[in-house]
């Protein structure tokens, strides 16, 4: 519908030229077997009229939580429209090859928002009374029915946001779906969690517990006789998967970013082969936070997601030739590399000065909720030793030893390093930060590899607005140390707002006191024998003044490690650079770079 589009590439099943393109797809996932299901979706006042170029239609006329919209109330003859719009879509689908539809009831969309009185102030048929709020509903599946029979699967989805003040409760929502249960309106419903009014639990990051909508599921199947019940939100594992189904939670689970992770999940679970599921970290740095910029989606442990046009998919071909190749630097980038080339057959030697593997990524593993990066590295170490890659750890490379490697290809990826100054953004005149060569001043890389000796007082400069500064402050605070974070920006975590991270982190920030120290700037780190006095300026009004801590922890942007590559420029040899030594960035782009050359090589 014109009033529905949300994102660029949205499939407008709103005319029958939708029926041959979709009818590809249905027949190529036929030939396996598959249940195919279309979501029909519709998000009522929560639109996005920068995309649509129309008025977002609700029941009431009500603001949207999207943006700052209000929202078109919808006539008696605009209701029967967008019922026959959904029936419409519906019998496309079917003709299309689809075995049914999945109505769009979750998060406050536009059928939840008939459903909820907080949203549905109408004081006709369609509004008032609980069988008036369900009528919206009951006539879209009816006259879905009417057009594409009994035997034509029908879902409905619907979320669990009980902490929203005036939101359904569960036993609302119990109530509503065993409505529709009783009278043989829907053969399943899938249960997830959060809302336009607590937009993170939609699609819940890491601060989040896993399994957070199984019991929501299992409430709902308390509440039914006949629809079977899925649950989904934030199972990423066969074995979140597993406990539901055992615990009788849901008689189905719904996994999606752990299918974005690894395509083949589903087909290594069957096999018995959970050990080379390749773990999804519930980061959304690129999966959520792309969508969130109207980009397609890719994965930042999988960056073959969204490339199916370039790479094919999450499935390698064998090398014409295979060579020796050495990879230098055991971080994600080489470990990416090293996979990929050992899985397309080269004979692989992968170099570490550390004593395991990983590199800065395997540090940000320890703050807090981040335990899914442990996973991580811990599938590569076992791919790697099943792609048969001979690892030497604790072992030194220099352009020498590069040269006596006799490899064919030599693959840098040794990351890089703190750049110690203190530089802010904020303040691009000054490179190097007064005070910061004090001993009382050291990295995040210190505080999470344990090399820091931080006293009580800590204040943690963060130019980031991302993981390195506040998932160590929250370690830090959770440690029992008083914190502060000073960054530039106007909140905390602010590089998290496209993931829909932030919000839980800063929660979980403030339940852990720490402090936020916001637009502003660290002028001068003065330090004395036991503590230091912290120079600070508005950037809203210049005001400056002077607070004391014990301890300063920089979370700035490192420096490449690129020496080495400068040194074998001209050796003769052939030579690529990825990762953090090429230039230092996020972990999405070191693993997207390791595959994109073990691909290539």
């Amino acid at each position: 519908h014109r009033t529905a589009v949300l994102t660029r590439g949205n499939f407008r099943p709103e005319d029958d030229s939708i029926i041959a393109p979709f009818r590809r797809i249905t027949e190529a996932c036929k030939e396996h077997g598959t249940v195919m299901i279309q979501q029909l979706y519709h998000v009522g006042a929560h639109g996005d009229a920068d995309n649509s170029f129309a008025p977002n239609w609700s029941p009431s006329g009500l603001p949207s939580y999207h943006d700052a919209d209000g929202s078109h109330a919808m006539t008696e003859a605009e209701i029967a429209e967008m019922i026959e719009a959904f029936a419409q879509a519906a019998r496309r689908a079917r003709e299309a090859g689809f075995d049914g539809v999945e109505l769009f009831a979750a998060y406050n969309a536009l059928i939840d928002q008939f459903w909820t009185p907080l949203t549905n102030r109408r004081d006709d048929r369609w509004g008032g009374s609980f069988e008036n709020r369900m009528r919206f509903s009951a006539a879209i599946i009816e006259r879905i029915r009417a057009l594409c029979g009994t035997d034509f699967i029908l879902g409905l989805a619907v979320s669990a946001d009980p902490d929203v003040p005036g939101n359904l409760s569960v036993a609302d929502l119990q109530e509503i779906v065993a409505w529709h249960d009783e009278r043989g309106l829907i053969d399943y419903v899938t249960c997830g969690t959060g809302s336009y009014f607590a937009f993170d639990k939609i699609i819940p990051p890491s601060p989040y517990d896993d399994m957070l909508g199984a019991p929501y599921a299992a409430a709902l199947k308390e509440a039914v006789k006949h629809a079977r019940v899925q649950a989904e939100s934030r199972i990423t594992t066969p074995e979140n998967a597993e406990a539901v189904l055992a615990g009788g939670m849901a008689d189905m689970v719904s996994l999606v970013r752990g299918q974005i992770a690894d395509p083949h999940l589903a087909a290594k679970a069957a096999a018995d082969r959970p050990e080379e599921i390749r773990p999804c970290i519930s980061c959304n740095q690129l999966c959520w936070g792309r969508r969130s910029r109207d980009y397609w989606i890719s994965c930042l442990v999988n960056p073959s997601a969204g490339r199916e046009f370039e790479w094919g998919g999450d499935r390698f071909a064998p090398a014409d030739r295979p060579r020796r190749i050495l990879v230098v630097g055991g971080g994600v980038a080489g470990m990416e590399a090293a996979r990929v080339a050992a899985q397309r057959g080269h004979r692989v030697t992968l170099v570490e000065r550390d004593s395991r593997l990983g590199g800065l990524f395997r540090l940000a593993g320890e703050q807090p909720t981040r335990d899914a990066i442990k996973r991580l590295i811990a599938w590569y170490e076992g791919e790697l030793q099943r792609h048969q890659v001979e690892i030497r750890l604790n072992t030194a490379l220099d352009a020498d030893g590069v040269r006596a490697a006799d490899a064919e290809a030599v693959v840098l990826a040794i990351g890089s390093r703190p750049a110690r100054t203190g530089f802010q953004r904020a303040l691009p005149n000054v490179e190097r930060l007064p005070g910061v060569e004090s001993d009382n001043v050291c990295e995040v890389a210190d505080v999470l590899a344990g090399r820091a000796r931080l006293g009580k007082r800590v204040l943690l400069l963060d130019d980031l607005g991302g993981w390195p500064g506040v998932g160590t402050a929250l370690l830090l605070a959770e440690r029992g140390h008083r914190v502060a974070v000073l960054t530039r920006d106007p909140v905390l975590a602010k590089g998290l707002e496209h993931p829909a991270t932030q919000g839980a982190l800063r929660r979980r920030l403030a339940q852990a006191k720490v402090e936020a120290l916001t637009d502003t700037v660290l002028l001068a780190w003065e330090a004395a024998a036991v503590e230091a006095t912290a120079r600070m300026r508005s950037l809203l009004d210049g005001r400056e003044w002077y607070r004391n801590f014990d301890s300063l922890v920089l979370a700035t942007t490192n420096r490449a490690n690129d020496e080495l590559q400068r040194t074998l420029a001209d050796s003769g040899l052939e030579i690529h650079a990825i990762g953090d030594c090429v230039a230092p960035r996020r972990a999405s782009l070191a693993i997207y770079e390791g595959r994109k050359l073990g691909l290539a090589l």
